[in-house]
């Protein structure tokens, strides 16, 4: 299914710098160029993601930040929030959940997009990062039922961040999708978000295969070029409860 829907509001919750944009750049630049209030929630700073002897946790924390905001500038997101989690060590907590509850109340999403939980290996040559996984766990839990239950969290409520149920939750996944977005007027800013990434990216261009895969989902989508989600509805729009 594709649909011109654009959120006036859309949170992205990814694990590290640089997984919005792999997994959903094209996405969130289409959204921000539609008029939607775009936030990026990154739980860790990526500051394990090197094999350079000289390197410093310190440092590459430093350099991914900048290198997220950068990106998230490309694409047009309003703001991103840095979480600070220990790279290669995120566990979707209690305490991270009520963390992201926190956030959805006071940004108030109509669209969260996070990863697939369910994701543990592709084919037989890919093993899913568990940074991935607990990302996705833990946004998922943070959605649905904890962001709207204000008896669960009355703190919360006493600082006024009141309960809120985003409408959808779009969950990227290449497993069972059944959404798709077309893409075909933000791809190019999907690739040039990924290319502020110089310390993951080095001197790879990811342009020919990002292109090469969203052009195979936009053969299922019918576009010239889509990103595909598993969308689930929590709660109807205004339009589609009339």
């Amino acid at each position: 299914m594709t649909d011109t829907w654009i959120p006036k509001r859309a949170m992205f919750i990814y694990a590290h710098p640089d997984d919005v944009d792999f997994s959903a750049g094209a996405t969130a630049a289409k959204w921000a160029r539609g008029g939607s209030e775009v936030t990026y929630v990154i739980l860790t700073d990526g500051n394990a993601g090197s094999h350079d002897p000289g390197m410093t946790k310190e440092r590459l924390g430093r350099m991914r930040r900048a290198e997220q905001e950068a990106a998230a500038a490309v694409v047009g997101a309003k703001a991103c929030i840095f979480l600070g989690c220990q790279d290669g060590l995120l566990e979707p907590t209690l305490a991270l959940r009520k963390r992201l509850v926190g956030l959805i109340r006071e940004h108030r999403p109509e669209a969260v997009v996070c990863g697939d939980p369910r994701r543990y290996f592709s084919g037989s040559t890919y093993i899913n990062h568990p940074d991935h996984r607990a990302a996705a766990r833990v946004a998922v839990e943070a959605v649905f039922p904890a962001a709207e239950m204000n008896l669960l969290y009355p703190d919360l409520v006493t600082e006024g961040l009141t309960g809120h149920k985003p409408n959808y939750v779009y969950i990227s996944t290449h497993e069972d999708p059944d959404y798709y977005v077309d893409v075909t007027e933000t791809i190019e800013l999907k690739i040039e978000a990924l290319r502020q990434h110089h310390s993951q990216l080095g001197d790879w261009d990811p342009g020919p295969r990002i292109r090469d895969r969203c052009a195979e989902l936009g053969k299922q989508g019918g576009c010239e070029y889509a990103e595909c989600f598993r969308r689930m509805m929590l709660k109807p729009l205004e339009t589609e409860r009339r």
